[in-house]
């Protein structure tokens, strides 16, 4: 059996369980058929990664988890592999499958006492304990065992997910196995991919255990992976064009002691093929932003002025608005929002324009795109409730579905979630993208985002198209500029990589 690349397809637990239940009673597989190739596909992987290991340990708990264990212990037990089992739930509880696999297994084998000190003497740990089904936190026995695995530096393949990551979220239940593989199987669950997956995961593997093509067009996915950029989604340049092709992007933010974020902003607009720009700040920055992006065009106003300046002929010929970096929250910033929700052009919000956005009431009736990171979410989420970035990261798919109904209006509309795995969604699919490193965890990473967004915004003509490459290649840069590191990256670093990411 051989391992296949990851799919883009991913699903909630209860669609691929709507897959599982398709390929028994529709497909004529049995259940039991389905567990031993799980049990199978672990230990393939086994043999190719661990051969050399030969003490393995396997934790089991109970339900279909519990079974593959219980078929990969059999086979490596076959094999000749020195193989232990112990169950933190009495056996008496197993039924169905479970029940056969672990028959089976009794035929080859005995469970050990329950006892910590196997897993020091273990090669390889393969955990087995709590699969898909996880809704509650970890706690007791469960937890401690959990801490044990992760303290003892074994290497851990962690069958279907990690014990302890709920598969629909991504959330951590209190505990969870820090897996170096992690082997899905019928179909990737959508919280391995974002919130805090990347931290127990692993590398992660997939089986889809020989059932038909056919059969997954009969589910819908719930969510589509995104590996890589895909730069086809930017049209190349001809040789006889110029700046006015590519979009006259609006930059407006930057209030007193605040021009670093307009500044960072305004360079990966350019960097990322933005063909005019403008930026419109308090009278204070213009030294600053002028020395540090001298090919933007920049306008100053107080608070007295923000009218006369959005009236002008400086804004006549934008076609895209970015607003929010380094805006702050004070009167003059709301102005200059309102201002560019009257303009009604394609416009990205983001910063401190999202916390006004939860504060005032705002008519957006043109095409819109929202990034906030997790506290910003929160914000805009707290009209029906308190409600903190931990909560926003507890279910990441139910807070970007609700952020995008706050856009409420005709016009298309997209959400960047932001965090690890960032989650896109325009209404219809929500999108995660992998790239990305712990590195990016610095100050005016957002600025650069919203910089890179607006610009390709303008110069795509699909809103979904344009955000979807803009998060994605603000992710490479970054991970070409790291190289696997998780210290040391700025914003501007990113910035300078860009070119070379570019068509």
């Amino acid at each position: 059996m051989r391992m296949k690349d990851l799919p883009d397809k991913l699903y909630s637990v209860k669609s691929v369980v709507q897959l599982e239940q398709i390929a028994i009673q529709q497909y004529d597989i049995p259940a039991y058929e389905l567990m031993k190739r799980a049990g199978k596909a672990i230990f393939h992987v086994i043999q190719k990664k661990y051969s050399q290991h030969k003490n393995i340990l396997v934790l089991c708990g109970a339900g279909n988890n519990a079974g593959d264990g219980y078929v990969l212990a059999r086979l490596a037990k076959q094999a000749g592999f020195s193989t232990r089992v112990i169950s933190l739930m009495d056996v008496d509880s197993l039924r169905g499958t479970a029940l056969l696999a672990y028959q089976d297994w009794s035929g080859t084998g005995r469970n050990e006492a329950v006892d910590e000190a196997f897993i020091e003497e273990a090669d390889l740990i393969v955990d087995a304990l709590l699969g898909t089904g996880l809704k509650r936190d970890v706690s007791g026995d469960w937890a401690q065992w959990i801490d044990r695995v992760n303290h003892s530096g074994k290497p851990v393949i962690a069958v279907d997910v990690p014990s302890g990551l709920i598969a629909d979220t991504g959330r951590i239940a209190g505990h969870a196995i820090q897996a170096t593989i992690t082997v899905s199987f019928i179909g990737l669950k959508q919280g391995m991919f974002t919130a805090h997956a990347r931290d127990v995961c692993g590398q992660i593997l997939f089986d889809d255990l020989g059932l038909p093509a056919g059969l997954y067009s009969r589910v819908k996915s719930d969510a589509r992976l995104i590996r890589q950029a895909d730069y086809s989604l930017l049209p190349r340049r001809k040789a006889s064009s110029h700046k006015g092709c590519f979009g006259h992007v609006l930059i407006v933010g930057g209030n007193k002691t605040m021009p670093g974020a307009v500044i960072l902003a305004a360079r990966a607009a350019l960097r990322s093929g933005a063909g005019l720009l403008t930026i419109i700040t308090v009278a204070e920055n213009l030294s600053a932003i002028s020395s540090a992006v001298p090919e933007a065009m920049i306008m100053t106003c107080e608070l007295n002025s923000v009218r006369e300046v959005f009236s002008g002929k400086i804004t006549t010929g934008v076609t895209h608005v970015a607003v929010g970096m380094g805006l702050a929250q004070d009167d003059w910033s709301l102005a200059v929002l309102k201002r560019c929700v009257a303009l009604k052009k394609p416009m990205l919000i983001d910063a401190d324009a999202l916390s006004l956005m939860a504060r005032h009431e705002l008519n957006l009736e043109s095409t819109t795109v929202i990034t906030p990171h997790p506290g910003e979410a929160a914000r805009l989420l707290s009209e029906s409730g308190d409600i903190s970035s931990a909560d926003v990261q507890k279910d990441r798919f139910e807070a970007v579905k609700r952020l995008y109904r706050l856009l409420n209006n005709n016009e298309p509309g997209t959400v960047v979630l932001k965090g690890s795995g960032t989650l896109i969604f325009d209404g219809q699919t929500i999108k995660i993208c992998t790239l990305g490193n712990a590195a990016m965890a610095a100050p005016g990473m957002g600025d650069v985002l919203s910089g890179i967004t607006i610009a390709l915004m303008a110069q795509i003509a699909e809103i979904n198209d344009a955000v979807e490459l803009a998060v994605c290649l603000h992710s490479a840069a970054a991970d070409s500029v790291v190289s696997g590191n998780t210290r040391g990256l700025l914003a501007s670093d990113v910035i300078e990589a860009l070119p070379g990411m570019l068509p």
